[in-house]
């Protein structure tokens, strides 16, 4: 089976989770946004000499690609691209908002939105159905009264994450939902897994975060 390893550090919470295909091996997170950087070699190393493995017997590096915290995207993706250039293993790049909906797919709703705080009243969303098909495509959003009216009107949407907190008192509306659903790189496993599978792998040389916005 595919050993990898799958690294988040797009939001203030950062974790690391070490996977036989998508079962994790082991779980590590950190959660001081601005020690991210510093963190993530060490716990990578932790993790391989906690499931008795070493860093060559890896066989890909999956990683959050963004939207997210700018600083946190650039983390994981120059220590991944410097794994796997080492190595000449591939680089699986996944969409943080899509991976979020993995932490969410069990829950009873038509469509899942998963919302990533931008500032000020912005947030990093997109909108899937519960088979993972892209409904409303990743986008930044400022939060209105009638943001998702349309689909609102005929489908029950539960949005989380930690965007979904400032959505909750402006979106009015009863087939509008709100919970806390935690997110972490374990649900990433499963997403890189699938694309390992299909050998959907990222370009070394072009892959870069996916900021959605310009950083002001």
């Amino acid at each position: 089976m595919a050993l990898l390893l799958n690294i988040d550090t797009s939001t203030e919470g950062a974790s690391i989770c070490l996977a036989d295909g998508a079962t994790c091996l082991g779980l590590l997170s950190n959660h001081t946004q601005k020690d991210h950087a510093a963190w993530l070699h060490p716990a990578i190393q932790q993790a391989l000499h906690s499931a008795n493995k070493k860093i060559t017997d890896l066989t890909a590096v999956g990683i959050t690609a963004g939207p997210g915290s700018y600083t946190g995207l650039r983390v994981a993706m120059a220590s991944a691209k410097g794994l796997c250039y080492a190595l000449h293993i591939p680089l699986i790049a996944v969409n943080t908002l899509e991976a979020m909906v993995y932490a969410a797919r069990s829950e009873e709703a038509d469509y899942l939105c998963p919302a990533i705080d931008a500032r000020r009243m912005e947030i990093f969303t997109a909108v899937y159905d519960k088979n993972f098909n892209t409904i409303l495509g990743p986008q930044s959003l400022i939060i209105q009264p009638d943001s998702f009216s349309t689909l609102l009107e005929t489908k029950s949407i539960l949005f989380f994450g930690n965007g979904s907190r400032k959505m909750q008192p402006v979106i009015q509306h009863p087939h509008a939902f709100f919970k806390d659903i935690p997110f972490n790189a374990t649900h990433l496993a499963a997403a890189t897994f699938k694309k390992y599978e299909h050998q959907e792998f990222a370009s070394l040389a072009l892959a870069e975060p996916i900021y959605l916005k310009e950083f002001v």
